[in-house]
Formats: structure tokens, sequence, C-alpha cells
């Protein structure tokens, strides 16, 4: 059960952080079962990035979503007692469908495209509208999915980024 993937081949490459820069770089989860959230995680074909226990008080599990920067990471004695679950946690992709699909093969139960209404209502499933955004308008279209433990992940599609991003 003790294995970090150090290789050059899972490097995301990316040099450290220079002076007055913040790189978020790892996501924690609560879980209530790690080996479930790994299977969960794995069946995304998102890359391992560890796994290393050091008895049964303390396991952290790190996993990385396709092309991003930035982690995940569950396990055992990680989070305090007292199970909340993540909220709204963003994947940016630039084809919604395609990557809706990609889930929904993997046995992933995902929303429906859906787009705001108002501002805002992306956060309140009731307040969704069906449907890509009318424009299709880049940051406007979205779909819901959630881990076994009730993380909650949005997908957005964004196709041209807005200035300084």
């Amino acid at each position: 059960m003790s294995s970090l993937d150090t290789s050059a081949e899972t490097a995301t490459g990316s040099p450290p952080a220079k002076p007055g820069e913040m790189r978020l770089e790892a996501i924690v989860l609560p879980v209530s079962d790690v080996d479930r959230a790994k299977q969960f995680y794995e069946s995304l074909g998102w890359r391992l990035d560890a796994d290393v226990a050091t008895g049964d008080d303390f396991r952290i599990v790190q996993f990385t979503p396709p092309g991003s920067p930035a982690s995940i990471q569950f396990g055992t004695n990680l989070t305090s007692p007292g199970y909340c679950a993540a909220e709204s946690l963003y994947l940016v992709v630039a084809d919604l469908e395609a990557a809706r699909d990609d889930l929904t093969r993997r046995g992933v139960a995902v929303s429906e495209v859906f787009h705001e209404g108002a501002l805002g209502d992306r956060f309140h499933p009731g307040a969704r509208v069906s449907g890509a955004a009318p424009d299709r308008s880049t940051y406007g279209s979205f779909a819901a999915f959630s881990d076994p433990d009730g993380n909650g992940w949005l997908l957005q599609e964004i196709t041209t980024r807005l200035p300084g991003r």
C-alpha cells in the first residue's frame, strides 16, 4: 500500500513558485472509506500520485486529474472528525459534452448540462436552467457530479480565458 510516484512521466514539470506567487497544489477531501474513494478516482482515469500509509493510523492518497497542475488528497486521519463534504470543486473542460460523456461511460452519474438563469444559480440545483448557455459563451455551461462521499464537482466549459488568466 505504500507507493509514491516521483518519476518524470507523472511530474507536471512546473517550476517552483516564484516570490509573490501562490499556486494551488492540492485540496484535501473528506472521505469515509479511503479504498472506495481510491477506486472511484481511479475509475475516472485520474493519475494516482501517491498511496502512502504508516500503519493503520495514517494514510494519504493523492490523485491528479488529466492536465491539471493541482491534485486532490484524501486518506486516514487527514481531516477532522465530523464528516463534511466539499462542494463545488471546479474541473475546467474545453468540451463539456465530451467530458460528460466520458464520465458517463465510466459509470459516473453526471447531471445534464445546465446554465445559470441568474449569477450564482450553479450553486443551487433547483435554480439551474437546463441546457447549455444560450450563446454557448465561455464560462457559461456546467454539469455536476459527486463522489461516493458526496464531494461535489462542477464541470465548467471554458473555451476562451478572460484576460489575466
